[in-house]
């Protein structure tokens, strides 16, 4: 059975818990707390955004590149946070077919 690659990818990041941060990105990154994932994925965030404004050939490779660094970053603070990808994908799941608007509108009641 094919799985997905963004559970995968937080299976790896949850593993990573019972690390040394001497040996694992994310156990450091999971030591040194929220403001740092914070500032992590802020960074990562600001480079998505500036790489929008790029005018060469590698603009594409670039938007990609740091999109998969912010998703990286922000799986890294939904572990810290006890937060499951999978509770975030049955979120999006729930959304699907619903417009926007409405999907903004049924949240501020």
């Amino acid at each position: 059975m094919k799985r997905d690659i963004l559970i995968e990818l937080f299976d790896i990041i949850e593993s990573r818990k019972t690390s040394t941060a001497q040996d694992s990105y994310v156990k450091s990154l999971m030591e040194d707390g929220t403001v740092k994932i914070n500032e992590k994925v802020l960074e990562e965030a600001l480079e998505l955004l500036e790489a929008t404004t790029e005018k060469d050939q590698g603009k594409k490779e670039k938007l990609i590149h740091e999109t998969a660094d912010l998703w990286f970053h922000v799986m890294v603070l939904l572990s810290y946070q006890d937060i499951h990808i999978s509770e975030i994908l049955h979120e999006l799941k729930s959304r699907l077919g619903i417009s926007g608007h409405t999907e903004k509108s049924l949240r501020n009641k």
